[in-house]
């Protein structure tokens, strides 16, 4: 544990000093929230929301600010490859299950304040969070997509050896997994060949979780949405550290 911890605080700190990517974590959900949502906001009318755009956008740019963060936190992995910081700790005598385990929490804590903030940030501009559960289960929900492609970044990062490679490669599988999740738009008002395609993306499940704790609404069911994302995060995990423990410098 104390391997873990420390990994995990050598992350945060360097997450607390970097200013410049606190501010670029938050400012693409955040020019989403209230550009896309002021703009269809008076366009869009949807069901349960009372009609309200933005509140149904709220929940998309959560899910949105975790899920880039914590993806493109396995660019640290390469950047300690290149670095020489991995290979020190990687000879030292400790697992690298721990390692692995360091730098996931690391990632997906980091990831989860970034949605932290644009959840606060959120109730200036007309999220009303009346049942205090509600919140606690949007938060289980972040902690689960944090952790999830947290450690889907470091399976990736585990086998690549070039920072601008891995962010193309991640760019290109984020931005459908992102775009399919119902983020932007109801997945019920999908065409009906896209139903499917879209439950097939365990973002989904995040952003209706996520959903449900803010607004009380969700096309899917809360507890199929809690079950598939925990599940997509053990697997993720387990696929992170088998990677991880193959990595070679």
């Amino acid at each position: 544990m104390d391997i873990i911890y420390t990994i995990w605080l050598r992350n945060m700190k360097r997450y607390i000093r970097s200013k410049s990517r606190i501010i670029g974590s938050i400012s693409m959900p955040l020019f989403f929230l209230l550009f896309l949502g002021f703009g269809l906001n008076s366009v869009v009318q949807l069901p349960g929301v009372g009609g309200n755009y933005i509140v149904f956008l709220i929940p998309g740019m959560v899910a949105m600010s975790v899920l880039f963060t914590s993806v493109f936190s396995g660019i640290q992995i390469i950047w300690d490859k290149q670095f020489g910081f991995l290979k020190e700790t990687l000879v030292a005598p400790v697992s690298r299950l721990e390692i692995m385990l360091g730098q996931t929490a690391g990632g997906a804590t980091t990831a989860v304040l970034q949605g932290f903030m644009i959840l606060v940030l959120s109730v200036f501009i007309g999220l009303h969070i009346s049942n205090p559960a509600g919140f606690l289960i949007a938060f289980g929900f972040m902690i689960l997509i944090g952790i999830s492609f947290t450690a889907f970044g470091i399976a990736i990062a585990s086998r690549m050896e070039d920072m601008t490679g891995f962010q193309l490669i991640m760019n290109f599988v984020v931005f459908p997994i992102f775009g399919l999740s119902g983020a932007l738009f109801p997945i019920s008002s999908l065409p009906a060949w896209m139903g499917p395609v879209t439950l097939l993306d365990p973002l989904t499940y995040g952003v209706e979780g996520i959903r449900y704790g803010l607004t009380g609404v969700s096309q899917v069911n809360p507890l199929v949405c809690g079950a598939v994302i925990g599940g997509f995060t053990v697997v993720m995990t387990i696929l992170g550290a088998f990677l991880f423990r193959k990595i070679r410098i």
